[in-house]
């Protein structure tokens, strides 16, 4: 019987559940960058063919997780360090960009999305639960994008979100083992209430700031725990 089920999933959702059991792994760091992620091994561990694992391995290559080299091999994608700066202008623009058509465009629906995704992030602080935190910070934003009425834009931003979580969950781990700095939602609540004002440049100087605020925790954090001897002095230049 069990092998009837694991049969089934193979040939159908089994992929699901391994994409989103090393999509979380993955996120919260248990797989670390540059890690081998073997199918074979893979297969074993969730008892499928190495078929689902494949499907699997494709999507999160699809949301830059992993990466396939020349030999074939896949990797859990490395974190770029010395390409920060240019990760953080990218992210600044999208951010800005869409605080700001938020601001502009939102109807009173989209206040209440956004006022919910902000108490969704609170519960999950509350929990000093990392991957709900990650997840719940990015839906916040995603609400403020969708209030800007734009999808190309919010498409944009959404895949910078996705790539910057391994991101925040190092600095999530710095935070717990340090209580050095703080965590990225001090100006959630105040750019909620410039979007509801419809207080354009308000809501474009908050998303700055916030972006700031993230390009310089991270910038400490890589600073005394990885990057001993490593020129970093370029990350402050952005944004």
């Amino acid at each position: 019987m069990e092998d009837d089920t694991h049969t089934r999933r193979a040939k159908g959702t089994g992929w699901r559940h391994i994409y989103e059991t090393l999509h979380d792994e993955i996120l919260t760091l248990k797989l670390q960058p540059g890690q081998l992620l073997d199918e074979t091994s893979i297969a074993e561990r969730f008892k499928m063919s190495r078929s689902p694992v494949r499907e699997a391995l494709i999507w999160l290559a699809g949301d830059d997780l992993v990466v396939t080299l020349q030999n074939r091999s896949t990797i859990v994608a490395p974190i770029d360090v010395l390409s920060f700066p240019k990760y953080v202008e990218a992210l600044d623009v999208a951010q800005r960009l869409n605080t700001r058509l938020a601001a502009e465009l939102r109807s009173e629906m989209d206040i209440a999305a956004i006022a919910q995704r902000q108490k969704d992030f609170e519960d999950a602080v509350g929990k000093a639960d990392w991957l709900k935190m990650s997840e719940a910070n990015m839906q916040f934003h995603m609400a403020i994008a969708h209030a800007g009425k734009n999808p190309y834009i919010a498409a944009f931003y959404e895949r910078l979100l996705k790539q910057g979580r391994r991101m925040l969950h190092l600095h999530f781990e710095f935070l717990e083992r340090t209580s050095d700095g703080y965590l990225l939602t001090d100006e959630h609540n105040d750019m909620l209430e410039a979007i509801r004002q419809k207080d354009i440049e308000r809501a474009d100087d908050l998303a700055h700031a916030h972006t700031r605020q993230f390009r310089d925790n991270f910038f400490d954090f890589m600073k005394e725990n990885y990057a001993t001897g490593v020129n970093l002095t370029g990350l402050r230049r952005s944004a």
